[in-house]
């Protein structure tokens, strides 16, 4: 629901460090994978509770995600940078809940499988959605320069993030902040399947 308007006002400064990374001869593939690094150092740290840690990596690898786009489209598009971009970051967000559950498991596990399970949802639709729109030649008018065909809804990127500080800020609250963005999650699954659907008929 956020992201447009934060990609807005984050893309100035993201654009002037991706000038200079570019300048530094540093593709976008390799800052994809670096970031994805750095997240899977922060769901480590999380899983050791070293949440502070954990929470500065994670707010990194966001940072490299931002930035590996802005450099792609400073130097050059790839399908199979988009295409890894996108299994890497599904596999990033999946990842934190997981290290919550490994965090504390009695206290944490079910609350982690229950959002792990909304995240499913939310992904099959955005993903399924996004094939059948290419096949179709829809073009995302928020988001024009993405690899897939964005489809928003109530839980985006921005939302999980700010969901993901939350959580690393106050850990003993994990399971209800998991509940809760879980409900949140059903309703983005809701509204694009039904949107989906209608776009589709």
């Amino acid at each position: 629901m956020l992201d447009r308007f934060v990609t807005a006002l984050i893309r100035p400064p993201v654009e002037t460090m991706a000038r200079f990374l570019v300048r530094c001869g540093l593709r976008a593939d390799r800052i994809t994978l670096v970031g994805f690094g750095i997240g899977m150092v922060g769901a480590a740290l999380i899983a050791a509770q070293a949440y502070g840690a954990g929470l500065a990596c994670l707010l990194l690898s966001r940072l490299c995600d931002a930035l590996d786009g802005a450099v792609a489209r400073q130097t050059q598009t790839t399908d199979a940078g988009g295409f890894l971009d996108i299994v890497l970051d599904f596999l990033f967000y999946a990842s934190v809940p997981l290290a919550f559950a490994w965090a504390q498991p009695q206290a944490n596990a079910l609350a982690a499988a229950t959002l792990l399970a909304a995240f499913v949802g939310t992904g099959a639709s955005f993903l399924a959605f996004a094939a059948l729109a290419a096949k179709r030649g829809f073009v995302s008018a928020h988001f024009p320069n993405k690899s897939f065909y964005f489809l928003g809804g109530l839980t985006e990127a921005t939302e999980t993030l700010a969901c993901f500080v939350a959580m690393c800020l106050w850990p003993e609250h994990f399971a209800a902040l998991a509940y809760g963005f879980a409900g949140l999650c059903a309703i983005t699954i809701l509204t694009r399947t039904l949107w989906g659907w209608r776009s589709l008929s």
